[in-house]
């Protein structure tokens, strides 16, 4: 016998089966081949910057 509650759980299953495929598919023609370069010097300004607080600003 097939109960709605059986029938609920085979739908969102494949629905979100269905929403991995297409999250795979967009990351593999999108973002998968894509790279960052990283200059150490840029990051290290970047990251020892003071930070402005609120009265500091005009």
């Amino acid at each position: 016998m097939n109960t709605p509650q059986d029938r609920l759980v085979r739908h969102l299953a494949i629905a979100i089966g269905l929403k991995l495929v297409v999250l795979v598919g967009l990351w593999a023609a999108f973002v998968r081949d894509e790279r960052v370069s990283v200059d150490v010097d840029v990051a290290a300004a970047h990251l020892s910057a003071p930070v402005a607080t609120s009265g500091d600003q005009p």
